[in-house]
């Protein structure tokens, strides 16, 4: 009987310390799915689906797009999960990824590689029961060609860049596809408009990170001073000045001045950032750079779609 308030004692500093490690392997669970990118493709995702809706809010299926969103994100954060899973020798090599869960060894990569393909497997079969078939095709397309064609490439040649544009543009294309069933000029306006916004933001990125992604082994950008400051001041000036006039054209059709007068706003604010990166190139600028990215990209999606009504 002596012994029961000990062992009480005992239980009631256990408890805390269980609870500490449920929360803290949840927690890593949940950064490998990479939610601070999740939620720009969500944004995107929705915008698609929303503005492939003929008739905006009214009417407006909220079950379906609840449905796309929650198969897109599934689909997105096993993309983010088997890319950790693909590269933590890597990141571990990395100051900014090191404390990345796998890189770091709190997670063993076979239950990683698992629980990716699980999500991935639950998100493609999600979406073409509860969506459609080519909204799952497109979000498959875009996990195996972000896995097996850019991810090794970031290692091989700066052209990654490019070719992870492709992958990384398709979130409104979905959202198009599970609201329509199809593909029209419009969605394809959606698509090129995130494909070349993706160029400044990863070149804010990559010259923030250089000396990281040297150590690792990547070749995001070529590893000559000269020809390193010339690609990333083309690959942040011209995509930038193709997005700007761009964004303008969901604006036309429907004579609606506030996106106008919202995308030239946001798009003379990118413009200006980008400006002071390119001539400055210091990590400062580049932070500010990215900063705008981030802002600009959810802003004009937003714009977009309560511009349309």
């Amino acid at each position: 009987m002596a012994t029961k308030p000990a062992v009480a004692a005992f239980d009631v500093s256990i408890a805390p310390r269980a609870r500490f490690a449920r929360s803290a392997l949840l927690a890593d669970y949940w950064a490998l799915t990479k939610p601070e990118v999740n939620f720009l493709i969500l944004i995107t995702t929705f915008a698609g689906f929303y503005l492939a809706c003929a008739n905006g809010w009214r009417d407006f299926p909220w079950w379906s797009s609840i449905n796309v969103l929650l198969g897109t994100l599934l689909v997105a954060s096993g993309t983010g999960t088997l890319n950790q899973y693909l590269e933590h020798n890597f990141d571990a090599q990395m100051r900014r990824t090191s404390r990345r869960p796998l890189a770091a060894g709190r997670l063993k990569p076979a239950a990683v590689l698992w629980f990716g393909l699980a999500l991935s497997a639950v998100g493609s079969v999600y979406l073409a029961v509860a969506v459609n078939v080519l909204a799952s095709l497109l979000a498959m397309a875009t996990l195996q060609s972000y896995l097996f064609v850019y991810t090794p490439l970031k290692r091989k040649t700066p052209l990654c860049i490019l070719v992870g544009a492709f992958p990384g543009a398709m979130p409104p294309l979905i959202g198009w596809a599970a609201a329509s069933g199809k593909l029209n000029f419009q969605a394809w306006t959606l698509y090129a408009m995130l494909f070349l916004w993706q160029f400044p933001h990863f070149m804010a990125i990559a010259w923030m990170y250089r000396e990281d992604y040297a150590r690792a082994g990547y070749l995001v950008l070529p590893p000559d001073d000269r020809v390193r400051v010339r690609l990333v001041n083309l690959q942040t000036v011209l995509p930038l000045l193709a997005l700007v006039p761009l964004s303008l054209v969901p604006g036309l059709k429907d004579e609606a001045k506030f996106y106008l007068i919202g995308a030239l706003l946001l798009g003379a604010g990118f413009v200006y950032f980008a400006a002071q990166f390119v001539l400055g190139k210091s990590n400062s600028a580049a932070r500010r750079l990215l900063a705008a990215s981030i802002i600009y990209l959810p802003a004009l999606f937003v714009v977009m779609v309560f511009a349309r009504g």
